[in-house]
């Protein structure tokens, strides 16, 4: 699938709008992601803290646990924007390596994540760069 300047935009801001629905009391850091399936749908999370700091699931899981509870395992993107509560992003928001790590179980080297600060300040990265020497199924098999 060839993501086209439209879906792209929409994905970036899905992302954006995402961390909307973060739940970040502790940090008053909020991050969103927007994960885009192969068939074309979007499933949006947001980070969501808890007091006990071990129990919180960053934006990018919760989108794909999201998305993999509906039953889809197929996956072409994400989008993720982190930042201040209530502030624009001021940097680019890279996904933590336990994110890399579940990214790599339901994804291919083709996987593209993006980092927003807004609808027209992104990066693009794959997956295979930010996780250059993955550990997946096939290395256990």
């Amino acid at each position: 699938m060839i993501i086209d300047q439209l879906k792209l935009e929409e994905l970036r801001y899905a992302a954006l709008q995402a961390r909307e629905m973060a739940y970040a009391p502790y940090s008053h850091y909020t991050v969103g992601a927007a994960l885009l399936t192969k068939s074309g749908k979007i499933y949006q999370g947001g980070n969501i803290e808890n007091a006990s700091y071990g129990a919180a699931n960053c934006a990018e899981r919760t989108a794909i646990f999201k998305a993999v509870s509906d039953g889809c395992r197929e996956f072409h993107s994400i989008a993720i924007a982190g930042g201040m509560e209530g502030c624009t992003p001021t940097d680019y928001a890279y996904p933590c390596g336990i994110c890399r790590q579940v990214m790599q179980e339901f994804a291919g080297e083709t996987f593209r994540v993006f980092v927003v600060k807004s609808e027209t300040d992104y990066r693009e990265i794959s997956l295979k760069e930010l996780l250059p020497y993955g550990f997946g199924g096939e290395s256990i098999r």
